[in-house]
């Protein structure tokens, strides 16, 4: 059950994120699920968790949004916290997935993971795998989130549970993912997985 405390923060949430996508000339599509594993893409600008915690709010939904733990500090860190996401240290991120898998697997309650697949807003080889495995080992389904600046649209994509054939899955979230555009679309990393090459 949502407390009180929360549904007071999205009555406020939810006019703001709207008013301020107005104001952009930004849209949100798509069917918010109830629980998930949400990759985030393409991810080549700071915009694109501002465009995400709009559309979380949008929704009237938390995301816990993985953030390099070096970006909580001062006013940015209490907004971070206040936003519901979570501080990741990088170089050892396995305490924070193990928890935050826990705490997915402990109940039906509403859960929503939010990770940027790429992992870094700069042009890389491979996406990290991180929310694959999260997903096989909690059963959680994925929902492939976006954002695609032509069309001034940010929402929410398919959802599908992994079958375990790597490439085919991997397959559905290159298809879904190919006409989309970033901010700095020379920097999106194509989704590819180095446990396609195994």
């Amino acid at each position: 059950m949502t407390p009180p405390s929360a549904r007071s923060s999205f009555r406020i949430r939810r006019p703001l994120a709207r008013a301020l996508l107005r104001l952009a000339r930004w849209r949100t599509v798509g069917t918010v699920p109830e629980r998930g594993v949400l990759v985030g893409a393409p991810h080549t600008s700071n915009w694109d968790w501002v465009l995400t915690m709009l559309l979380a709010w949008d929704n009237n939904v938390n995301i816990h949004l993985l953030v390099k733990k070096e970006l909580f500090v001062g006013p940015l860190g209490w907004f971070l916290k206040a936003s519901g996401a979570v501080k990741l240290d990088r170089a050892d991120p396995g305490a924070t997935i193990r928890e935050l898998i826990e705490q997915a697997s402990a109940s039906d309650e509403p859960f929503l993971l939010g990770i940027a697949a790429e992992g870094t807003r700069d042009r890389g080889e491979y996406w990290k795998s991180g929310f694959y495995r999260i997903s096989q080992r909690t059963g959680l389904p994925v929902t492939l989130a976006f954002l695609d600046v032509p069309t001034r649209t940010v929402g929410w994509g398919p959802t599908f549970q992994p079958s375990g054939d790597v490439r085919a899955d991997m397959d559905r979230v290159r298809e879904f993912y190919a006409d989309k555009r970033g901010f700095r679309p020379d920097d999106f990393t194509p989704p590819r997985l180095r446990e396609e090459e195994r």
